[in-house]
């Protein structure tokens, strides 16, 4: 198992850039593919981004796609997402999740989740 815990959230203004951390406990962080959802007030979560265990191989959803940046440090067993241009529309909390599998992209592949952190994009 792992346990994870995110931070970085926080209020932006439109335009704006702020940097997810998702911080994981356990000597066993690089077996696991990363990922970071969403879910907004009112609606379902999303997928955002994902990541494969050796950082290599990375995918995004649509809505993202170059304003979002996923990456990975093993060795501080740590994911980050680095979000720019950011909109009202990715208001949101934003969860990350961990997965036994190679390379995952649904909710419903990933085993284990954090809390999740607040990120709320408004003028």
């Amino acid at each position: 198992q792992v346990q994870l815990v995110e931070s970085g959230g926080g209020l932006v203004q439109p335009g704006g850039s702020l940097r997810l951390s998702c911080a994981a406990s356990g000597r066993t962080f690089s077996s696991y593919a990363m990922g970071w959802f969403r879910q907004a007030p009112g609606k379902e979560g999303e997928f955002v981004a994902a990541i494969t265990r050796g950082g290599w191989g990375k995918d995004y959803a649509d809505p993202v796609k170059g304003r979002f940046t996923i990456s990975r440090d093993n060795a501080k067993n740590t994911v980050y997402l680095q979000m720019n241009s950011l909109k009202p529309e990715d208001t949101a909390v934003y969860y990350c999740a961990a997965a036994i599998a190679w390379r995952v992209t649904t909710v419903a592949g990933f085993d284990y989740w954090g809390q999740g952190t607040q990120v709320t994009v408004s003028s």
